[in-house]
């Protein structure tokens, strides 16, 4: 599932370079920065890939997730920091649902 979940949040990362001319998310990894310190994103860009990926996840996957949330925000390490927290957190969202 794992696998599935990064080649989903790649793919939209590798759309969201060329819509906002970043080539550093061109060939996104694990380790590839979103948000935050290091961060490649901004806030309107984030929010833009994040909704990228539920509709990616609900097409690929058949299951509805909402990323962007209360429970998100609270978490002491951001989700949102790099495409592998990304991975995992949506990987957590769909294993509860």
């Amino acid at each position: 599932m794992k696998e599935k979940i990064l080649t989903i949040v790649y793919a939209a990362l590798k759309d969201a370079s060329e819509e906002l001319g970043k080539p550093e998310l061109a060939s996104p990894g694990p380790e590839t920065h979103l948000y935050g310190r290091n961060g490649h994103l901004d806030s309107l860009a984030l929010v833009n890939l994040l909704a990228d990926v539920e509709q990616r996840v609900a097409d690929d996957l058949g299951k509805a997730i909402v990323l962007a949330d209360e429970r998100a925000m609270s978490q002491k390490r951001s989700p949102f920091a790099t495409a592998g927290t990304l991975a995992d957190y949506i990987e957590l969202l769909l294993s509860e649902g």
